[in-house]
């Protein structure tokens, strides 16, 4: 299913779904990954008392080629692609301490204009690094807008993607994707769990089953 974007309709998107980063027949230039989560909260002393746990989830983006061959990932030890377009907020270890702020944690900017011709895919995805079990993060989620990571114009969509019996036993993910057809950039939303239990683990599996 494809999404018009439209500034004044919130749009929540389901795991499939489709926006074409264009509206109004202007492409968007600058498009943010905001990536928020909470720190488990986990009951102590015969469930007297709740201690808070913090959470560590690292946001991490891989570039592909049209040939699904890997060109370069942006993540907490690289927080700027070479080309420049892509460029990561830094890491956060702990996640919303005292509850949800409504503020990103992470924050993956992507400079469309910018991006290096050779790339066909932009696949965003999170690992907890600490193997801490999703089904035990009480909110993960994903927010897409335009504007930068110190500026919000508008956002377009927003989903939820743990705290589901789903994503128990897992401590990966695939958020999403950028695809680009011919001059314009396509979003996936795909909130999927994966086997993988690291990063480099993950930017395989990606590169096996997402790329199509």
């Amino acid at each position: 299913m494809s999404i018009e974007l439209n500034k004044k309709t919130g749009i929540n998107l389901s795991k499939g779904s489709k926006i074409s980063l264009e509206k109004e027949g202007k492409k968007l230039e600058e498009v943010c990954i905001g990536l928020n989560w909470g720190a488990i909260k986990k009951a102590v002393l015969f469930n007297l008392f709740k201690q808070t746990v913090a959470v560590d989830l690292d946001g991490s983006v891989t570039m592909y080629d049209e040939n699904r061959q890997i060109l370069e990932t942006v993540y907490y030890r690289k927080l700027r692609s070479k080309d420049g377009a892509i460029s990561h907020s830094g890491d956060d270890r702990d996640g919303d301490i005292y509850g949800d702020d409504g503020l990103d944690n992470e924050v993956i900017e992507v400079k469309l204009t910018q991006v290096n011709p050779k790339v066909k895919y932009i696949v965003f995805y999170l690992n907890s690094y600490n193997g801490q079990d999703f089904a035990d993060i009480p909110y993960s989620k994903i927010r897409i807008f335009e504007g930068s990571a110190k500026r919000v114009d508008s956002v377009f969509a927003t989903f939820n993607l743990s705290a589901e019996e789903a994503f128990r036993g897992n401590v990966s993910m695939v958020l999403g994707k950028l695809v680009r057809n011919g001059t314009n950039w396509e979003f996936t939303a795909i909130g999927e769990a994966t086997p993988t239990k690291n990063i480099d683990e993950t930017i395989l599996y990606v590169q096996n089953n997402y790329l199509n």
